[in-house]
């Protein structure tokens, strides 16, 4: 894993995004098209922004996928991850050769994770934009995660530390607002990726930090499972990063 601190929060998405982008132009130099995992969440605003304004990237040969998004909200709700996603990254972005939604909306969401698997499943990932939450969570698979599954996306239970984490960002008015399940990239499928991205700013996440970094590898903090990759970039902030010894 190879970790990086930054005095702020525009260094760090900076930076995550220009690393992020020499894997994306090196991806379509090698094979012609990449194929990327986009996630959402505070954390991403600044990494997005950069990455969005990124010159030299050839955004017509680019796939982008859906990372998890909550059960049972419309794709207008002020939360949801597919409008954080069109609004933020998307509509930036008119070239972008195709980005697959994960409809957490649909009728049948066990059909809902089956189509998007197959799609996302089909080639090798490129890169994958990441964050940690602040129980360790690795996109919405919280503790203790599901580390064999072999499916690309599941139907996943929002633990209490994660729905408060939503609630203290400020996507919902109440805890009682906030879906007590989502659809989820898992684990596995994450880990397939050929280079992983990881911004993660804030004093509030400085203990997962340092359980991922520092602690055994285990479900009880799903982000650990980074240590076993062999092309990690973890993007801190001195606050997320306090808890690290130099």
């Amino acid at each position: 894993m190879n970790i990086k601190v930054f005095d702020n929060k525009k260094m760090l998405g900076a930076a995550a995004a220009r690393k992020g982008a020499e894997a994306i132009k090196r991806a379509i130099e090698c094979q012609g098209y990449a194929r990327i995992i986009v996630a959402t969440g505070a954390s991403q605003f600044e990494m997005l922004e950069a990455l969005r304004n990124t010159k030299g990237i050839d955004w017509s040969k680019v796939d982008a996928f859906h990372l998890d998004e909550y059960v049972g909200i419309s794709k207008n709700h002020p939360a949801s991850f597919r409008k954080y996603l069109k609004e933020r990254f998307v509509d930036h972005l008119p070239t972008l050769r195709s980005f697959t939604y994960i409809n957490g909306d649909a009728s049948d969401l066990e059909q809902e994770c089956m189509r998007i698997g197959t799609l996302v499943s089909a080639k090798a990932i490129d890169v994958a934009f990441v964050g940690i939450g602040e129980n360790g969570h690795l996109a919405f698979n919280d503790p203790p995660a599901d580390f064999d599954t072999e499916k690309p996306y599941l139907i996943v239970d929002l633990d209490l530390a994660c729905r408060g984490q939503q609630l203290g960002e400020g996507w919902f008015e109440s805890l009682e607002d906030v879906p007590k399940q989502a659809v989820s990239m898992a684990i596995k499928q994450i880990m397939k990726s050929k280079t992983l991205i990881v911004t993660v700013p804030d004093k509030r996440k400085a203990n997962a930090v340092s359980s991922t970094v520092l602690g055994q590898v285990t479900p009880n903090c799903p982000a650990s499972i980074m240590q076993q990759h062999s092309d990690c970039h973890l993007y801190l902030d001195n606050d997320s990063a306090s808890l690290l010894s130099k």
